[in-house]
């Protein structure tokens, strides 16, 4: 036979390459196999070309071939139709005069290494070492006296000498590992199944329980652990180790396993179910405590009571804004009825089946002010005691209402107008984005535009707010309305103080009518009910209360003072003023049935902040 024939027919792929022209001269059929081309197509190639995933290597490898003679390399990368394989190569450079040939012999590696790995484990079963014999023997008679257990077993069981080879292996075993007998026997169980912790990082021998029995000869059972499968997945099992003893020596050890994983799964579905089933207790726990609030407050079922032009202006506003998801901006002075309104938008709109969630911006201090909205994770802060959902969150799917939302501090503002825009935020202690859906209804009783102006609101999150703006009209503007909300609460006060039939001379109702209420329908409620306590008669009377100086003793006068207009400063101004007559009057007391809220028709959290707005120090007012 030929020379190019022996070559032609060598039984592993054959090149020949001019590494200075990067030209392959020659290939074999083997090769043309490998890279399935014809020898044309390969001598058309450049080796560089080939071996493109491990130029790099290839230029070192090629160096080594011209300069020792001979080499061999297992990690050059060839690319064969479409897939990069690894190979294993071995070449040696010729030299004919001046022409200098490189000669490679080219085979992929990972079949090599399968070879290698039969021929290890045939090996190992052919050797004659005394040792492995006599432990063989012992698990061998184990195996025979308890094969109809070992195979009728649900769990898998496998045993290892002592330098932790495996000597048999169940039938369940294989099954939940995926690895035949054959692959297992005479391997080390540990490099095999227990190689790496569940986070990847290596599982050193040492640390093995199941080795650690071959040095004290105690039973270990782990109750948590992972063994790999052949697919290279991480298998939850449990596991007993015992060790077997043959003249007082520790020769290995007989493992137990069950795989676990499902029972694991569906512990952690339970766990996750129970978190979400605490998660709904609490929230519907937090939303029913907030709705019982809601309903000791009493809000009159919702109505708004009036037929003046005003209010009817407003029912229109609140029959247009209801039905679409706007926001909603109100505006007025405290006592108005702007809580009112944001109740009737909710509840015509189609958030009505969710609550509507208050939060009084003022009332609620700088620091809490994240933890209020947005909610806090267990151990957030001192007294964080377990996680507690936001209103955002108890408003998912409603409505969120923000009273004075104009008393929020400045560089508080920033973190609202992301949640409103972007409608998701994070827990404070909490990395989880959370979603809401939550429409917004805002109230104050401050110029906003103005305060934008000096500096105090973000003009930003104002434009955000003020997309649909409602005016709630002061009592005096609707004078007219005054006999419906008498006759209102008026019954609502008999009830209360059950003195049923009381009544209101027409004298005393012009009386009512031409007041100018600076504490709008609140104080008027809040008269009204103080006057049926201290009534002894079946009339009630006002001449008395009322005669404070902002009575206006005639209707011209009424109208005059109706009409006239104050600038911002005095309108400021007049409302100090009237906030210290009342703390006077009260000696400085701010809450309670005698104090100066009251008094004032107003709430106790409204006038605080008003009192800090204005500078007043309360104490100035007490008396021992």
């Amino acid at each position: 036979m030929s020379i190019d024939r022996r070559f032609s027919f060598a039984a592993v792929p054959l090149l020949v390459v001019d590494p200075y022209v990067d030209q392959i001269l020659d290939a074999n059929q083997e090769a043309c196999r490998l890279l399935q081309m014809d020898a044309l197509q390969i001598q058309s190639q450049r080796l560089s070309g080939l071996f493109s995933a491990s130029l790099p290597d290839l230029i070192v490898f090629t160096q080594e071939l011209l300069e020792m003679g001979r080499g061999w390399c297992d990690h050059l990368l060839m690319n064969i139709a479409g897939d990069v394989v690894r190979l294993e190569v071995v070449g040696r450079c010729s030299t004919s005069g001046e022409e200098q040939l490189l000669h490679l012999s080219l085979q992929p590696a990972e079949e090599l290494d399968r070879l290698r790995t039969r021929s290890d484990a045939q090996r190992h079963y052919l050797s004659g070492i005394g040792h492995w014999d006599r432990v063989s023997r012992v698990f061998q008679e184990f195996e025979r006296e308890n094969h109809l257990l070992l195979e009728a077993a649900g769990e898998g069981i496998y045993g290892v000498d002592a330098n932790g080879l495996t000597t048999f292996v169940n039938q369940a075993a294989q099954h939940i590992l995926g690895y035949s007998a054959e692959e297992l026997a005479g391997r080390n169980m540990h490099s095999m199944v227990h190689h790496s912790h569940r986070d990847g990082s290596h599982y050193r021998v040492g640390e093995c329980p199941i080795f650690k029995a071959f040095h004290d000869g105690a039973v270990r059972q782990v109750d948590d652990d992972i063994f790999w499968s052949k697919s290279g997945q991480p298998i939850d099992v449990e596991y007993t180790s015992t060790p077997i003893e043959d003249n007082g020596f520790v020769v290995g050890a007989v493992v137990v396993f069950r795989d676990v994983s499902q029972k694991k799964a569906d512990h952690q579905r339970l766990v996750e179910a129970l978190e979400e089933v605490e998660r709904l207790k609490q929230r519907l726990e937090m939303e029913n405590a907030y709705l019982q609030e809601e309903l000791n407050q009493e809000f009159n079922h919702h109505q708004i009571i009036g037929k003046s032009g005003a209010i009817q202006n407003v029912i229109r506003q609140i029959e247009l804004v209801a039905p679409t998801d706007a926001t909603v901006l109100i505006h007025g002075e405290s006592g108005t009825g702007k809580e009112l309104i944001a109740r009737a938008i909710h509840d015509m709109s189609q958030r009505s089946e969710r609550p509507l969630i208050r939060v009084n911006c003022a009332a609620i201090p700088e620091d809490l002010f994240e933890s209020e909205f947005f909610g806090h994770t267990k151990g957030a802060f001192t007294g964080a005691t377990s996680d507690r959902p936001g209103r955002f969150e108890l408003a998912d799917g409603g409505t969120l209402f923000l009273d004075e939302v104009g008393e929020i501090p400045l560089h508080l503002q920033g973190k609202l107008l992301r949640v409103l825009q972007e409608q998701q935020f994070e827990r404070v202690g909490d990395s989880r984005t959370r979603h809401v859906d939550v429409r917004i209804i805002t109230a104050t009783n401050r110029d906003l535009a103005a305060v934008v102006q000096q500096g105090k609101f973000r003009e930003d999150l104002y434009f955000r707010l003020n997309v649909f703006p409602i005016v709630s009209v002061p009592l005096r503007q609707r004078s007219e309305d005054i006999p419906l909300l008498v006759q209102h609460f008026l019954q609502k006060a008999c009830r209360r103080a059950n003195k049923p039939g009381l009544k209101i001379p027409m004298t005393q109702l012009d009386v009512l009518k031409h007041y100018h209420w600076p504490g709008n329908i609140r104080e008027l409620e809040n008269v009204l009910e103080r006057q049926v306590i201290l009534a002894k008669g079946d009339s009630l009377v006002f001449d008395g209360l009322l005669n404070s100086g902002n009575m206006s003793p005639t209707i011209e006068e009424a109208v005059t003072v109706s009409s006239a207009v104050l600038t911002q400063e005095q309108q400021r101004q007049r409302d100090k003023t009237n906030i210290m007559k009342a703390l006077k009057a009260c000696h400085g007391k701010v809450f309670g049935d005698d104090g100066a809220a009251a008094l004032l028709g107003m709430k106790p959290t409204t006038l605080a902040s008003r009192i800090k707005k204005y500078a007043i120090d309360s104490r100035q007012f007490k008396t021992p």
